[in-house]
């Protein structure tokens, strides 16, 4: 499966964003999808996942309340709504697909390019 993730941008502190990781083929359905990011210097941290159905999300603490994963398997396309953004969420957001229910990166064999989101305070 390719991944392609998009949506990252400028924002104020305080402000919302919504990324999209939209995927090729047919089978979507079948893979658990992931969104991590990075910084620079720093290694890739996990930020929420979701099951197959959509039935099971996760969420890293940092993001927890703030942040909404979703997905739309007739449209191959997983979401991140992200709300009350903070200077520390700036980073690269990759989305990731597995077939693990997991926080740990390595267990997800497809990744999309990555979209630079900025929070500015």
């Amino acid at each position: 499966v390719q991944l392609q993730a998009s949506g990252g941008g400028l924002v104020q502190a305080g402000g919302s964003l919504i990324l999209s990781c939209t995927a090729s083929g047919r089978t979507f359905s079948s893979y658990i999808m992931g969104w991590f990011r990075q910084t620079p210097g720093k290694e890739r941290e996990f930020v929420a996942t979701i099951s197959k159905n959509g039935g099971s999300t996760t969420y890293a603490d940092s993001v927890k309340g703030r942040f909404t994963i979703s997905r739309h398997n007739a449209d191959t396309t997983a979401y991140l709504q992200m709300n009350n953004l903070k200077p520390e969420d700036t980073a690269v957001y990759y989305c990731a697909a597995g077939l693990s229910y997991s926080q740990w990166h390595r267990t997800y064999g497809y990744w999309g390019q990555g979209t630079l989101v900025t929070v500015s305070s």
